[in-house]
């Protein structure tokens, strides 16, 4: 029976065979664009400009490619040792100028080609199939050139896209779908936004853009409300609710303005709008409201969901609250992000902290623990590890209880190693679990806590615990 060779031979030998045309010049060139990663390096480039899901497409992207690359040219073709087919039969209208001399199997070209396009589709699937016509050109283009077999591409896209595909293991993709939440039947539909009164923070989000203007555009007839100095989101939803004339609140700014008025909703017993206008907006993103339009929508049609809200020491916070390096972990990590990408800005941040600071003593649940971070999630986060990035549930009951141990040996290197190769949840160096309520004691002095952003009073002794849940205003 014909070995697998010896049918890429017969292939190899038929695309050889085929009539001289003005398209062997085109996939000469774009064989030739492609080397040392040049094609895909100009790509990720201009998806790099943009911020978001085309930047980190990019990053994916291009991270995919220099893994895959190294795998084939430094393992994979040493390993298998194939010589590329003879150059002597190629037609001078294909053949490339300067041949390559290196081993054959499997097609590094073809490898990158299909890491780039997997890794960018993983984060923007449009993107990648818009893509995936190209990375099939350039691995067709090395065998109509003649200096690859047709089995040395087939075998160096499924190397490239499983590389790609295997990035998830340390950096996960950001599901498209909401966080699951409770329908909620206590918001009035308010037509144009009457009844509603917005305080907005200017100084959220990007600096050309202002929310004040887009809201009054969106709702007409709502009450927009700027901070100042003299007044904060609790001052001016606080009067609006007490003075009667809310029917619902709004806030339109980070994640701490966001918090700060979801506090006020739940004392007076109204729903809230939110209105997407920060730097990250973790807590509109896994409630789903991408857009101010889609915040706009919801209030108009009455479209409301109730979700969780947790406290500490009666603070009320609805994404996260920490004790020890982790705010600053993560202030750092958002810093180095959109040049490193978020996995390794995360790692060379962890480094930094861990190697100046010094760990926190703390008693929780009446057992004694060293740790370098405390983290505790207002429902459960993945993935696990010091790089929780999303909820798939907003309405679980649960407190995340997450910390990174500073009582073993070596703990500062194996837990930036952890980090870094992306097993932080299958680590030592790492504890968590789930709770209702948690009681928490320092014992190394008063501690700072933080939540959603902001700083908040320092203390010795912490209660964190679920309160009644929130309604806010979103379609579903």
């Amino acid at each position: 029976m014909p070995s697998p060779r010896h049918w890429d031979s017969l292939l190899l030998a038929h695309i050889g065979r085929l009539p001289t045309t003005r398209v062997d010049r085109w996939l000469r060139d774009l064989s030739r664009l492609a080397d040392h990663g040049k094609l895909w390096m100009l790509v990720g480039g201009v998806l790099g400009l943009r911020r978001g899901q085309a930047r980190r497409s990019a990053v994916r992207g291009l991270g995919s490619l220099m893994v895959s690359s190294a795998l084939v040219n430094v393992v994979l073709k040493r390993l298998f040792g194939r010589v590329r087919p003879d150059l002597a039969t190629v037609a001078s209208s294909r053949a490339l100028r300067r041949a390559p001399n290196t081993l054959s199997f499997p097609s590094g070209h073809s490898a990158s080609a299909a890491a780039f396009a997997t890794g960018v589709a993983l984060e923007s699937p449009v993107t990648g199939a818009l893509l995936a016509p190209l990375a099939a050109g350039v691995g067709y283009s090395r065998v109509h050139v003649g200096v690859h077999y047709p089995g040395d591409v087939v075998v160096g896209m499924a190397v490239g896209s499983t590389v790609a595909l295997a990035s998830q293991h340390w950096w996960r993709v950001r599901p498209t779908e909401p966080a699951r939440v409770r329908p909620a039947f206590d918001a009035p539909a308010l037509p144009d936004g009457e009844g509603l009164v917005v305080a907005v923070n200017p100084r959220s989000g990007r600096e050309d853009y202002d929310p004040a203007a887009d809201i009054a555009e969106l709702l007409p007839k709502a009450e927009v409300l700027e901070l100042s100095e003299e007044a904060g989101v609790r001052e001016l939803l606080g009067e609006a609710a007490r003075s009667g004339r809310a029917r619902a609140l709004g806030v339109a700014g980070g994640d701490g303005s966001v918090a700060a008025a979801a506090a006020v909703a739940l004392e007076h017993g109204l729903p809230l709008a939110v209105v997407p206008a920060g730097t990250l907006n973790h807590f509109a993103r896994d409630l789903g409201v991408a857009t101010p339009p889609e915040a706009a929508d919801a209030v108009v049609r009455g479209d409301a969901v109730r979700v969780d809200v947790a406290e500490v020491n009666g603070v009320p916070f609805l994404n996260t609250a920490s004790i020890g390096s982790y705010p600053e972990m993560v202030r750092r990590r958002d810093r180095l992000s959109g040049r490193l990408g978020k996995w390794v800005a995360l790692s060379v941040a962890t480094a930094q902290v861990l190697r100046h600071g010094s760990p926190v003593e703390l008693e929780v649940e009446g057992r004694r623990i060293s740790a370098w971070v405390l983290f505790i999630g207002n429902g459960r986060y993945v993935p696990r590890g010091l790089s929780p990035a999303w909820r798939p549930s907003l309405e679980d009951g649960l407190l995340d209880v997450q910390y990174l141990r500073a009582d073993l040996r070596f703990g500062r290197t194996r837990a930036v190693l952890a980090t870094l190769l992306g097993v932080g949840d299958h680590s030592r160096t790492y504890a968590d679990m789930q709770a209702r309520e948690l009681r928490v004691r320092s014992l190394s002095g008063p501690q700072q806590v933080a939540y959603d952003g902001e700083t908040g009073e320092t203390a010795t002794e912490f209660v964190f615990r679920k309160r009644e849940p929130l309604t806010v205003y979103c379609r579903r």
